[in-house]
């Protein structure tokens, strides 16, 4: 029996059919398109036979642009309108951009995402990556000879909420049909089970030129589960690459370089990088247009000394990734390795020694995850063949969740929840009357608002007016097989509804998400002992508004003694609310104040009551009644 209808709506092939789908791996060095033929993924080359297509674009003052190669040969030349690495600015603010003061473009900062003034304009990251994709677009058409039905865009596993729909509004913006936004890691997963018949617990280390990624799948009988995922959305080959300038300046005590300079600089890290993962010694050879020469012997085991702390960060997601899936480094059954910076032999060395395996690399690290995109693609084009069912169960990196009273976030999808997926929960008023109500969606993992991260904001209005606790209200998170998430409010009585598809204008920061997860562990009790202040702060609220309200209508129930001893107690918990909102008493001091309320307001509550029945009651014979 087929485990999953894998086509999407519309689009199952008819007999002898083949629908053109790519994958495309927009990376943040190199970028590459791949399809199906014949049954079997294939990179897809240029005219040149080049499968890489360098991720740079250089703008011209014609308002035209070069892409790839000869963008990238330019680079040195022209580095303000030369764009490189910009994956790593999709979906951010100039704020989150590691080494911006070290980059030599003109950056236009804004409430939104970061965009760059060349030549030919201000550009956004989303319009640059648009022509890398159009470039890959091209070249998939004039290698199948038809237009494409959809592509599947590969994003790293860690990616936000932000730098997902960037990413989709570049694709979309290239003319690209959006079939699926992937998770590279997942799709790293799907080539190397499908083209070995691999199964169990495999760790997925993708470290790229600008993101790392780190996911724990299990692979059984056509079922890709993601159990858990982490990593860093700012850390990749470039960091090795800036680290290893760094060091070559520091060494040579070089004088401030010009943008030019740098550039000349930074191209000659990277050179000497990639050298060193075959050699064991290079040479770095430079003349900077200052006058100064470089000329620096730098080996192997140098480079492995100066970016051991970038490995070090890499191998701490890995550990919390196993935490989160409950599994030790032994129970892991095989680990992939995917991304160009792989190749660095003190990489492969620290994961190998880590889960004492030798890394799977039989395929290409540069080339796997395009592969397994364009194997996603083909099934979500409809083109599946006899033994082509399979399910792929993806997760969500950070828990999402709304503001309750008292600035607390109640979680509604908890983080490495399995997407697609929808979650509902219900929630009341706080006030008599209330008619509208105010939906704060949140990501993070802390139980304050303060310590997680604003998406979106609207309102439910036209709530019919009831007394406080009366009204149900449906709140439904619905996250999609891309990641991305929308939410909707429903008044369950009068059927009042409003919703939102949640687009924030940009990203985390750096180290935004390995600091909400790091605080969630190191503050929990912290958290806990907040979340329990103030859920019994609310309380106290709530109780006062409740006691105030019975006194302003039915005082007259109440002897003078007994009006008396009801303020009094009243005073009391305002008194210990307010001492608890200065620091000064707990949270166990509210609650015995609140239960002393409720404990002296009892007999006021049954007269109430008691009233309440008699005039509803009034005037009614017994076969009415009954």
């Amino acid at each position: 029996m087929a485990l999953l209808q894998i086509s999407e709506p519309g689009m199952s092939t008819a007999p002898h059919q083949h629908r053109l789908a790519v994958g495309i791996d927009l990376g943040t060095t190199n970028s590459l398109v791949a399809t199906v033929r014949s049954s079997i993924p294939e990179v897809l080359n240029d005219e040149e036979g080049r499968a890489l297509l360098p991720s740079v674009v250089r703008y011209l003052p014609n308002g035209h642009a070069h892409i790839g190669c000869k963008a990238q040969a330019e680079q040195t030349t022209d580095p303000k309108n030369t764009i490189v690495s910009v994956k790593r600015f999709m979906g951010r603010g100039l704020k989150d951009i590691a080494y911006a003061e070290n980059l030599p473009y003109d950056f236009v900062d804004g409430p939104g995402m970061v965009q760059i003034r060349t030549v030919a304009g201000v550009k956004s990251p989303v319009e640059t990556s648009a022509q890398i994709l159009a470039t890959l677009r091209q070249r998939a058409e004039d290698a199948l000879g038809d237009d494409l039905v959809g592509a599947v865009i590969t994003v790293p596993a860690y990616f936000d909420d932000a730098q997902r729909q960037a990413t989709k509004d570049a694709a979309q913006l290239a003319g690209l049909n959006v079939l699926r936004l992937l998770s590279e890691p997942t799709a790293a997963a799907i080539a190397y089970g499908l083209d070995n018949g691999s199964e169990g617990l495999f760790a997925v280390y993708d470290l790229g030129g600008g993101t790392f990624d780190i996911s724990i799948l299990k692979l059984s009988k056509g079922v890709f589960e993601v159990l858990s995922t982490g990593g860093d959305s700012a850390l990749g080959g470039d960091d090795f690459d800036h680290r290893l300038f760094c060091w070559i300046h520091e060494q040579e005590k070089l004088a401030p370089l010009n943008d030019e300079d740098t550039a000349v600089l930074m191209v000659k890290a990277r050179e000497a990088k990639e050298l060193l993962s075959t050699k064991a010694e290079v040479t770095v050879d430079a003349i900077l247009s200052s006058g100064d020469e470089v000329h620096l012997k730098v080996t192997a085991e140098k480079f492995a000394e100066i970016t051991k702390h970038l490995v070090a960060k890499t191998m701490n997601a890995v550990k919390k990734a196993l935490r989160d899936a409950n599994i030790d480094p032994d129970d892991i059954d095989g680990v992939v390795m995917v991304g160009g910076a792989t190749r660095m032999p003190h990489v492969q060395r620290a994961m190998g020694d880590y889960f004492h395996t030798i890394p799977h690399a039989n395929i290409d690290p540069d080339k796997v995850v395009a592969l397994g995109a364009a194997i996603q693609a083909n099934l979500l084009a409809g083109n599946r063949a006899p033994g082509d069912d399979w399910l792929l169960l993806d997760v969500i990196p950070l828990s999402l969740g709304i503001e309750t009273m008292g600035g607390l976030v109640e979680k509604i999808i908890p983080r490495n929840s399995t997407i697609p997926c929808a979650r509902a929960q219900e929630f009341t008023t706080f006030k008599d009357g209330q008619t509208a109500l105010a939906v704060h969606v949140l990501q993070g993992e802390r139980e304050l608002v303060t310590d997680c991260r604003s998406l979106a904001r609207f309102e439910l209005r036209g709530i019919p007016p009831m007394a406080a606790g009366a009204a149900r209200i449906r709140i439904t998170y619905q996250v999609d097989a891309d990641g991305l998430l929308s939410v909707s409010a429903r008044e369950l009585r009068s059927n009042v509804e409003a919703s939102i598809t949640v687009k924030p204008s940009y990203g985390l920061a750096d180290d935004d998400v390995a600091r909400m997860l790091q605080d969630s562990y190191t503050s929990a009790e912290v958290d806990m002992k907040a979340r329990a202040l103030r859920e019994e702060q609310v309380e106290a609220e709530r109780i006062l508004l409740a006691t105030q309200a019975a006194l302003d209508e039915d005082a007259a129930l109440l002897s003078n003694e007994e009006r008396t001893a009801v303020d009094l107690l009243m005073i009391h918990t305002r008194e210990i609310l307010a001492q608890s909102q200065a620091g000064t008493v707990d949270h166990l001091a509210v609650k015995a104040a609140v239960e002393a309320l409720a404990h002296g307001t009892e007999e006021f509550a049954s007269r109430r009551m008691d009233r309440s029945v008699r005039s509803a009651l009034a005037g009614r014979t017994l076969d009415q009644v009954a």
